[in-house]
């Protein structure tokens, strides 16, 4: 079984090297010449994703394949206050760099928008907000040249106190979503509302990939076990080009369970991965940790002393 592990939007190891910095709509409104202001918001966004390609880099030389770009790229994208900002034309040459590298470089790629991005919200403008903010995400994709299917990984949405009619509500709702935004959507349990067998549902329903998130499940689930679940999920990816993905983290303490841990506890990730052993023959893993790239490269080295880990680079092993 062949594992790729890859980490999320910052690195611990490359300093000044933010992708994520951002001006809020507040401090936008104090500059009193708004042609200035959106000219500082494109710096800010030329900035991320220069700093976006200095990760890439650091990726290619330290032999990581899987990569999460910051949502953050460009800030204030979406704000209903700057509908006529254009503001994909000056950074098209920015994230032709990009396109550049990656074509030389491959890696998988993807995003996880932020947790206002509902697709089960019963207002109008919410889902409208969110389809936005989704075809943001399908525009930087195309702008660096990514193949849009299955990039983007969303949470089911808010319960609301009827969980049932949250999750009808999402069907519901997938019927307004564009085909063309429908692609790019993939599918994870969280840690408090919609668990691993109510996202299943949805996704066995509307044709989305399942991303197992791991950690969660142990904080939010029906049964505590879940190999019948995994291998539920691996069924939703077969319609997809890519590899099954799933992400991995470690509670921070047992009082603050659902938080991540700085690193990855390896012996939980050795116990997981010998329950998936033979499922499947490539499974990326994210590893969402808060010492992002410092958690990868520490679990690589204490996976060491696993007798089913055979190492093959910097990020990737075979588990026998």
């Amino acid at each position: 079984m062949y594992i790729r592990l890859g980490y999320a939007a910052m690195s611990s190891e490359l300093h000044n090297a933010s992708p994520s910095k951002t001006m809020t709509y507040a401090q936008f409104s104090r500059l009193k010449n708004r042609e200035a202001a959106l000219l500082k918001l494109e710096r800010i966004a030329l900035e991320n994703i220069r700093n976006c390609l200095r990760l890439l880099k650091h990726n290619a030389w330290s032999e990581i394949h899987f990569f999460r770009f910051s949502s953050r790229l460009v800030p204030l994208a979406n704000h209903p206050e700057l509908k006529d900002w254009d503001f994909m034309k000056p950074l098209l040459p920015e994230f032709a760099e990009v396109s550049r590298f990656l074509s030389k470089h491959p890696m998988r790629t993807d995003f996880h928008p932020d947790h206002f991005v509902l697709l089960n919200s019963s207002k109008p403008e919410i889902l409208k907000n969110a389809l936005q903010t989704l075809k943001m995400h399908r525009d930087m994709l195309k702008a660096m040249g990514i193949n849009e299917e299955h990039r983007c990984v969303l949470h089911t949405g808010g319960a609301h106190k009827d969980k049932d009619k949250a999750l009808e509500q999402f069907i519901h709702n997938w019927g307004f979503v564009p085909h063309s935004l429908q692609k790019l959507i993939m599918l994870e349990n969280d840690d408090s509302a919609f668990h691993a067998k109510d996202v299943l549902y949805l996704c066995e329903k509307l044709g989305i990939p399942f991303v197992f998130d791991y950690h969660h499940h142990l904080a939010h689930h029906e049964s505590p076990e879940w190999e019948e679940d995994w291998l539920r999920g691996l069924e939703t990816w077969k319609r997809s080009s890519l590899p099954v993905k799933m992400h991995i983290s470690s509670p921070r303490s047992e009082k603050e369970f659902r938080a991540h841990s700085d690193f990855v506890d390896p012996q939980m990730f050795a116990d997981f991965l010998n329950g998936v052993k033979g499922s499947a023959s490539h499974i990326d893993c994210m590893v969402e940790a808060k010492q992002k790239d410092g958690a990868l490269f520490r679990l690589m080295e204490d996976l060491k002393s696993e007798s089913s880990f055979e190492k093959v680079d910097g990020s990737s092993f075979y588990w026998k």
